[in-house]
């Protein structure tokens, strides 16, 4: 049987079920099977991983990692989709599809309960543009044992995370990815190879999750409330940012918090490291944390 992810049997399946595209959940459908393919070799799938896939569709990449994976665990938020899935996963004993909303499950005590603690856990998805950046968010920062996430999302979001300091795309998502993660684009996705096509290309970035945060923080949170703050507005000087989120402060405290972390309060967030901003943040804790 034709792979799923070719035109002439997306529009069979589609046809066989009655389906539409629904815009609102930002369904394109991948029509190349040898993307896919490379998308499932570059995550290093293979029979010791238990692969996590969200928003699986109509299973085009879902059926390339049932080949490779010792389970595929896939979370679908649209209904419409469970039977089809049903239909075309039924091949693979291997495949297991839950009618959830990513963003409401807790994979931590999901994990716990369904993967054997001798397999792998590796996330690899075709992301929805809309919420490409609340789920990569919630996949980082809710302490889960994964290894990789290796994800298809729209290239200017996947060029924002892997951004360097002093460039105009660097910002506080490229940080709180870098700091949990090593990010690397590998490789771009005309949307071409879409159904329908979308209006933008895309780019499957690869995210290796890192045993320790990239810094260490006397407090996370804080960090993460600097890194907005300096980005706040980003012509705009990192005094004038924190100034602005941290009120409370006096031009005095703002002057010890600049001299104790080294960094001069005219530059701008876009210029600073990781590793300066954990400076700053841990300057300005005895002021805002006491």
């Amino acid at each position: 049987m034709k792979a799923i992810a070719t035109i002439t049997r997306t529009k069979e399946i589609m046809a066989r079920h009655d389906l539409s595209f629904k815009k609102s959940l930002g369904q394109n459908f991948l029509i190349d099977v040898n993307i896919l393919e490379n998308i499932v070799s570059k995550a290093g799938v293979d029979s010791e991983t238990v692969a996590i896939e969200i928003g699986p569709g109509i299973g085009a990449l879902t059926e390339q990692l049932a080949k490779k994976a010792h389970h595929v665990y896939a979370f679908e938020i649209d209904g419409r989709l469970i039977d089809v899935l049903a239909d075309t996963m039924s091949p693979y004993s291997n495949v297991t599809v839950t009618h959830e909303d990513i963003l409401n499950v807790d994979l931590k005590q999901f994990i716990a309960e369904h993967v054997p603690s001798d397999k792998r856990v590796k996330v690899v998805a075709n992301l929805p543009y809309y919420v490409t950046t609340p789920i990569l968010m919630k996949l980082l920062t809710s302490d889960l044992p994964i290894e990789s996430i290796t994800v298809m999302m729209q290239k200017e979001v996947a060029t924002r995370m892997a951004a360097s300091p002093n460039t105009k795309d660097y910002g506080s998502l490229s940080i709180a990815v870098q700091y949990y993660t090593t990010s690397n684009v590998i490789m771009t996705v005309p949307k071409t190879c879409f159904m329908p096509q979308p209006n933008v290309d895309s780019a499957i970035l690869q995210l290796n999750v890192r045993s320790e945060p990239y810094v260490d923080v006397i407090d996370e949170d804080l960090y993460f409330d600097i890194v907005q703050a300096s980005f706040g507005q980003r012509r705009k000087t990192l005094r004038n940012n924190l100034k602005r989120v941290f009120s409370d402060l006096s031009a005095e405290e703002l002057d010890q918090v600049f001299l104790a972390s080294d960094i001069d309060s005219k530059r701008r967030g876009e210029s600073l490291s990781l590793e300066e901003f954990a400076q700053l943040a841990d300057a300005i804790h005895p002021f805002v944390r006491s």
